[in-house]
């Protein structure tokens, strides 16, 4: 039995029909609102990894250097220091003059994986690749589970696997405009609390 080949074009996308669709978004002001449910062709991605970890990550930048530095990074700490010295590096070998673009953040365990959470809520990320080590206990891993949790909540693109995140930067979808579909909470913001 032969396999189905889903082909993206821009006229044919699986689902895009839905992407493109208008969702209600409550939030606290209308700028954050126009920002929320939106991916431009540059898009904000927030690049984290743990410290067993951040080797893998940044093999992983080295490799996606060319695509990487089109797009604007947020980083968190010490992650933030080495994908800006990885991408210098590359950009020093093949004289490519673009400016970087990399928002550093605190190290995670200092509140780096708080500002992450706070600027997904605030609609300033589009990708979260995070490279977290699941073999090694983390003094915040509370702040990594609710970091996790609210990428989910707004249905930002992630990836905690190279994998993953392999499939993601290579997706057709990558480089256009989307619109992804943000659950509309204001039934549970607007709920009645009893005494």
């Amino acid at each position: 039995m032969a396999a189905k080949v889903y082909r993206f074009t821009k006229k044919n996308r699986p689902l895009q029909k839905f992407a493109n669709q208008k969702s209600k978004i409550t939030c606290a002001s209308h700028e954050v609102q126009a920002k929320m449910g939106k991916m431009d062709k540059i898009k904000r991605i927030a690049l984290v990894a743990h410290d067993h970890r951040k080797k893998d990550l940044i093999e992983w930048v080295e490799w996606n250097w060319e695509i990487l530095i089109k797009h604007h990074l947020i980083c968190t700490g010490t992650t933030g220091r080495l994908v800006e010295e990885a991408l210098n590096r590359k950009k020093e070998e093949n004289d490519n003059i673009r400016t970087l673009h990399i928002n550093k953040l605190k190290s995670g365990p200092l509140g780096g994986d708080q500002q992450m959470g706070a600027m997904i809520c605030d609609g300033d990320v589009d990708v979260l690749i995070f490279f977290w080590d699941p073999m090694q206990p983390q003094p915040h891993d509370v702040d990594v589970k609710a970091l996790l949790r609210i990428s989910v909540l707004y249905n930002v693109v992630t990836a905690c696997s190279r994998a993953t995140a392999d499939f993601i930067i290579s997706s057709p979808l990558f480089d256009e405009q989307y619109k992804p579909i943000v659950k509309d909470y204001s039934a549970y913001t607007n709920r009645e609390l009893s005494n």
